[in-house]
């Protein structure tokens, strides 16, 4: 029985980090996560509860959407 408990545990301690969504990710990690991908003049835009920015890189300014796991897509 106790080895039952402590793989459960063990499971729950692998899984939880990996599903965790970025939804709880305040806007200054966010914008630390896109400043470390190479983008500056970093803005949030708003649009409900879906995260989207404005930003430059490369000289370019690009739309960017934050999906729930916390990848960046440059929207064309």
């Amino acid at each position: 029985m106790l080895m039952r408990v402590s793989r459960a545990a063990l499971c729950a301690l692998v899984i939880v980090p990996v599903v965790s969504p970025a939804y709880g990710l305040t806007s200054q990690e966010v914008v630390a996560k896109l400043e470390s991908a190479g983008y500056s003049q970093i803005r949030e835009m708003k649009s409900g509860k879906i995260m989207t920015y404005k930003a430059v890189r490369a000289g370019k300014e690009v739309s960017l959407v934050i999906d729930s796991f916390g990848k960046v897509k440059e929207l064309p």
